[in-house]
């Protein structure tokens, strides 16, 4: 349940090796590589050997976030071949010709030792002014037709290459006036049902491996204490993606080290309150905790609560059963 960043850039160091003996102990579920972890192409295969070693029964969700554009940890830099962000792909190529794209891209990815691609973006480009998805390109319009067609073929390119894809960021970050990474982020004003229509078509398509869930507060989907962002609130994730939407696959938390997080709950706060709403994987880039310990603290917190409450010990025992048909799925 818990999928963690690290530090390092090599499998020599202290904290790579930290993080493998976590992986091998059953602490840990999976890494997430951020862009400071890529010194080389050989040097990210040769972590990754290392991280499905450690694990060879259940491999770990080896992730990364490489959308194309400016959201890439795989780069020009190391050798890798870029590509446009979802803008451009949507303006320049059809979704015949970006299934193709997306296709040699997760090819080059898998390639590394990868399981997870953190993409494709479902958001709607509904706001112009939005300083963390229409500001870099990274959605493929504000129709939520297109933006339906281009997410397929992102996923459809992964797919075939043994990738899992994670649909982000759920419910919808396309029409925020905030980014979530610096704090709270108030959707109430200018979210639109039209932003589930992505999740909504591709879920009974039956193509979604993961669902992301941002930091984004609605106040006609808060929880009781009125200040719960989608991620820990149990009205976003059971009530709309579960229920009303069907959705019975893995869902995951953007980073919760993010302002919008970590500023407003405690560690505690989080990891309880993001299982009880539903949320399966716990993401933690681990760039404001940089300890490779993190992961042994959150499990602390699950195992301690589960054996307090039998309905949060059958949450956990839920996203297990989800994680591993996942993970069975990639072997």
């Amino acid at each position: 349940m818990i999928v963690m960043g690290f530090e390092g850039d090599s499998a020599g160091d202290a904290s790579v090796e930290a993080i493998s003996a976590e992986l091998a102990a059953g602490r840990l579920g999976g890494v997430m590589y951020l862009k400071k972890n890529v010194a080389s192409l050989e040097a990210v295969a040769a972590m990754n050997a290392e991280f499905r070693a450690a694990s060879p029964d259940l491999p770990p969700f080896i992730t990364i976030d490489q959308e194309g554009g400016a959201v890439e940890r795989l780069t020009k830099d190391v050798g890798f071949t870029e590509i446009p962000n979802a803008a451009t792909i949507a303006a320049r190529d059809t979704p015949e010709e970006a299934e193709a794209i997306y296709g040699d891209m997760a090819k080059g990815i898998a390639a590394q030792g990868f399981t997870v691609n953190f993409g494709p973006v479902a958001d709607l480009n509904t706001n112009p002014n939005n300083q963390v998805i229409a500001k870099f390109g990274r959605a493929y319009g504000a129709n939520p037709a297109t933006v339906i067609d281009y997410d397929r073929a992102f996923i459809e390119g992964h797919h075939k290459a043994g990738l899992a894809t994670a649909l982000k960021h759920f419910p919808g970050h396309g029409s925020s006036t905030a980014d979530s990474h610096e704090g709270f982020v108030d959707i109430t004003k200018t979210w639109s049902p039209d932003e589930l229509k992505p999740y909504q078509e591709l879920i009974s398509e039956g193509v979604v491996d993961m669902v992301m869930v941002g930091h984004l507060y609605h106040a006609d989907y808060a929880d009781d204490d009125g200040q719960t962002p989608s991620s820990l609130s149990a009205r976003w994730i059971d009530g709309v993606l579960r229920t009303d939407l069907g959705y019975d696959g893995v869902v995951i938390s953007d980073d919760l080290e993010m302002g919008a997080i970590r500023d407003h709950f405690t560690l505690e706060q989080t990891v309880i309150e993001g299982v009880k709403a539903g949320m399966d994987i716990l993401l933690f880039s681990n760039t404001g905790y940089q300890r490779p310990t993190l992961s042994s603290e959150v499990l602390d917190i699950l195992v301690k609560e589960a054996e307090a409450d039998p309905a949060f010990a059958g949450r956990i025992e839920q996203s297990y059963n989800r994680i591993v048909a996942l993970k069975q799925r990639l072997e």
